[in-house]
C-alpha cells in the first residue's frame, strides 16, 4: 500500500536556521531517504516552499475565490512529504518513526 508521510511543524526556526543547522538536517534527511531506498519503500518526496508561498483555491457553488497564503492559518504547516510503500499502517508507522521530523500518516487510495 502506498502511504504519504506529510512533514508537519513550525516553519519559522526553519527561516531562522543558519548553513550549519540547515547542513545539519539535510544530511538527517538523506540518511532517511537512502534508508527508505535500501528498503525499497521510497516512491519519492519533497520539501515544499514556505506556507507564506501558497496560493489557496476555495469554491462555493460556481464562485472561485483565491487567497494568497495557507489554508489554514496555525503555527504547524505542512513542508513536506515522502510517499512510500508499506504492507500496512504499523510498517507506515515504523517507516514514519525513523523521519527527522514529526509526521501525519495518509494512506493513498488509489
Amino acid at each position: 500500500m502506498k502511504y504519504v508521510l506529510l512533514v508537519v511543524g513550525d516553519e519559522r526556526p526553519w527561516s531562522q536556521a543558519g548553513p550549519e543547522e540547515r547542513a545539519a538536517v539535510y544530511a538527517r534527511w538523506g540518511a532517511y531517504t537512502a534508508m527508505l531506498t535500501e528498503r525499497g519503500a521510497n516512491l519519492g518526496g519533497n520539501e515544499l516552499a514556505h506556507s507564506s508561498t501558497a496560493t489557496t483555491v476555495r469554491k462555493n457553488g460556481d464562485q472561485v475565490l483565491i487567497t494568497d497564503g495557507p489554508y489554514a492559518e496555525t503555527v504547524e504547516q505542512i513542508s513536506g512529504y515522502q510517499i512510500v510503500e508499506a504492507r500496512d499502517l504499523d510498517e507506515a508507522i515504523e517507516l514514519a518513526s525513523a523521519m527527522p521530523s514529526d509526521v501525519e500518516i495518509r494512506r493513498c487510495t488509489s
